[in-house]
């Protein structure tokens, strides 16, 4: 991979999620697949977190599940990435996300967003599982 794709990771775990969207953008527009997609999920779930963190709930839910469903074939692990933990800790935010959508319809009242950033996902190198001897 390329050392600006590893500058984008280091961007989103450092959750600066517009600045990583604009790396792995300039990536993607000149990549050919199978990076094309990785690239563009991964920076469809930073754009997600970016609006979460700008209180915009439903372009959340929508970037992160797009990112997701791009991600999916990459699954358990690709360019070295844990790519299925980044998805269940992805899944897991939207459907929290989804949640409080619910309550604020039902109740009226708006839910405070995830502001917690220790809750966000960080990506991280994919371990393979030990071989046995």
């Amino acid at each position: 991979m390329p050392p600006e794709f590893w500058i984008g990771i280091e961007q989103f775990n450092q959750q600066e999620f517009y600045a990583c969207h604009d790396t792995l953008e300039a990536l993607w527009m000149e990549a050919v697949e199978p990076e094309k997609t990785l690239y563009q999920g991964i920076l469809q779930i930073a754009v997600g977190f970016y609006h979460l963190g700008n209180q915009n709930r439903r372009g959340a839910i929508i970037l992160l599940g797009e990112g997701m469903n791009r991600l999916r074939r990459y699954q358990p692990e690709s360019a070295e990435l844990d790519v299925a933990q980044l998805l269940a800790e992805s899944q897991m935010i939207q459907a929290k996300l989804q949640q409080d959508q619910l309550a604020e319809q039902n109740s009226g009242q708006m839910p405070q967003l995830i502001q917690q950033p220790e809750l966000l996902p960080q990506i991280v190198r994919y371990l393979p599982p030990p071989t046995e001897s």
